[in-house]
């Protein structure tokens, strides 16, 4: 005879947090990186200028551009957020490409998000 033991299923758990059992307790804490934009509107943001960026002549710097734009949309929608050290990346490599900003209106608005 088999036992009758609880069972849990849960589907996909991304961004939450939870607890299980009498007595257990979750807590949840969300810290940014700065910059005011919320995960979706960096999403948002990243996938504008991605698309952007294949319009442009690719140099060796956009290349490092798009790869890191591609990591972060796959943390975003894998994770639900971008990480603090992701987000840092995103910064330093929009620093380097004032010339970006300035042309390409995604890239500011991007740069916008991520506190610049």
């Amino acid at each position: 005879m088999a036992s009758e033991e609880p069972r849990v299923t849960m589907g996909n758990v991304s961004g939450s947090t939870f607890a299980i059992g009498s007595h257990a307790h979750a807590e949840s804490h969300h810290h940014g990186a700065g910059g005011s934009g919320t995960d979706e509107e960096l999403l948002a943001a990243v996938r504008d200028l991605r698309a952007d960026l294949a319009r442009v002549r690719g140099t060796e710097q956009t290349a490092v551009l798009g790869t890191a734009l591609a990591e972060t949309e796959d943390e975003i929608t894998s994770t639900g957020q971008a990480g603090p050290t992701r987000r840092e990346r995103l910064r330093e490599l929009l620093a380097d490409s004032q010339a970006l900003l300035s042309v390409l209106a995604s890239a500011g608005a991007l740069a916008g998000l991520l506190g610049m």
